[in-house]
């Protein structure tokens, strides 16, 4: 029988994450990064996501091939926990017009923007919106009744005590009250949830997106000629990144068409040379992609990650959910 279970991760950036749209556009800036096609409000890809859980969790494992297009040199993939759990692709020996190919088990999606940093008279404060936050799974009390048909998309409302009017960056805009927000108890005590939660400002859903793309970091950087060293003439691009300690959420959800069946190379404690596996064991392909995940905390994921870009933190433990048990956990 097939397995549906899902795991909603929270995400710290602890440097500026670059995931471009591939190729120079005209605009603000030379290389932009990926938005969501309604709102502009940028995200960072499943593909991208899933891409380097492979590539980390092959790492740890041991196993550099299971991250490979063509899987030919993983002996057995079906017993691999990497193979098993991303899909794999392999020719049939003495039949190399035929191929043998298995999907993954698992479906990693986008991670949305959720705290927004931004510059104020106030300090760093995290912006947000009301809709954005229950999705995730906060809860947020003490909203006006009146406050999102409101003409004056201008008012905010804090979870923290001000009068006066306050600037989002170049945008001054008015405090319409107070709210209480509520955070998930899987996050509630990680320290990085704790050093924004005063901090919280929520805007209308039509603001937010023009303070996230105000408020982008945005570099300036010059191609290198190979042959010299040196700075190749009329080669300065600029890009731009989400800022450090943006706040993002993605969803994971486990699709075992396979069954579960007999010989599933789970669960596993040793990578392939026998070493104790990085990171405690692997019970189930949910620990394989966490695995990868929480890799990128060290490595990164998206481009620019030789000049210091990429890093990103899982926030505390993910909540869990499986299908027709009710509420996430």
């Amino acid at each position: 029988m097939a397995t549906y279970e899902r795991r909603r991760y929270l995400f710290m950036t602890t440097d500026p994450v670059h995931v471009g749209t591939g190729g120079y556009r005209l605009g603000r800036v030379d290389n932009s990064i990926v938005r969501e096609p309604g709102t502009r409000v940028p995200k960072i890809p499943g593909t991208s996501l899933h891409g380097a859980a492979r590539s980390y969790a092959a790492q740890l494992y041991e196993n550099p091939a299971a991250a490979g297009q063509d899987h030919r040199e993983v002996n057995n993939p079906d017993q691999d926990p990497v193979c098993y759990t991303f899909g794999y692709l392999q020719k049939v020996p003495g039949q190399e017009d035929k191929t043998v190919a298995f999907s993954g088990v698992v479906n990693v999606f986008d991670a949305h923007v959720l705290l927004f940093p931004v510059h104020s008279m106030a300090g760093p404060v995290w912006v947000s919106t009301v809709d954005r936050l229950q999705e995730a799974g906060f809860t947020v009390n003490g909203v006006p009744t009146s406050w999102r048909t409101k003409s004056d998309a201008g008012a905010v409302l804090l979870n923290w005590e001000r009068k006066d009017a306050l600037n989002l960056g170049w945008l001054m805009v008015s405090i319409d009250g107070k709210v209480t927000v509520t955070v998930p108890p899987k996050w509630k005590d990680e320290p990085r949830w704790q050093a924004v939660q005063d901090h919280l400002v929520l805007v209308q859903e039509a603001l937010f997106s023009q303070i996230v793309n105000s408020n982008l970091e945005v570099r300036t950087s010059v191609a290198i000629d190979p042959k010299r060293g040196a700075a190749e003439d009329k080669a300065l691009f600029t890009y731009e990144a989400l800022p450090r300690t943006t706040f993002l959420v993605a969803e994971v959800v486990l699709d075992d068409y396979r069954g579960g069946a007999d010989g599933q190379p789970f669960p596993k404690d040793k990578t392939t040379k026998d070493n104790v596996l990085p990171g405690g064991p692997w019970n189930g392909p949910l620990d394989v992609v966490e695995a990868g995940l929480r890799m990128i905390e060290w490595l990164g994921v998206g481009g620019m990650g030789t000049r210091g870009f990429g890093r990103m933190a899982i926030v505390g433990q993910p909540m869990e959910q499986k299908y027709g048990e009710g509420a996430w956990q």
